[in-house]
């Protein structure tokens, strides 16, 4: 097999620093395990930020995402761990993760969690008539 699941969260040089801009990613695939049952749970997740000197590369978050298929989580948990190990990689100005879990036992469960560096102030959004 070519490539195997990792917890690495490789980056790269945020193209336009000096700019606030959004990211978004959408990882439709996402899946963990049940911890009390070990059945699979699946989600979609979203990750939205504004990068401050570093994004994140692709095909490591693909990888990273991966490694949980095998992990049992609580949504809740696994959403907080997932944003904490990407705002440690890339210390971004904003981020924002959802995570939209398909039903289990009749519920659906959507989970958001948000980071803000200190000082950062979003800007001020533009409306046109």
């Amino acid at each position: 097999m070519p490539s195997q699941p990792s917890k690495t969260l490789e980056t790269f040089d945020n193209p336009q620093p000096e700019r606030d801009y959004t990211i978004r990613i959408e990882v439709p695939e996402f899946t963990c395990l049940c911890p009390k049952t070990g059945q699979p749970d699946f989600a979609e997740l979203t990750i939205e930020y504004i990068a401050d000197k570093l994004c994140v590369e692709l095909k490591a978050l693909k990888l990273y995402a991966w490694s949980f298929r095998d992990e049992g989580a609580f949504h809740e948990a696994v959403t907080n761990r997932i944003l904490n190990d990407l705002v440690a990689a890339t210390q971004p100005r904003f981020m924002r993760l959802t995570a939209d879990f398909n039903v289990r036992g009749g519920i659906y469960t959507t989970v958001v969690a948000e980071h803000r560096a200190e000082n950062w102030q979003p800007p001020v959004p533009v409306t046109l008539p």
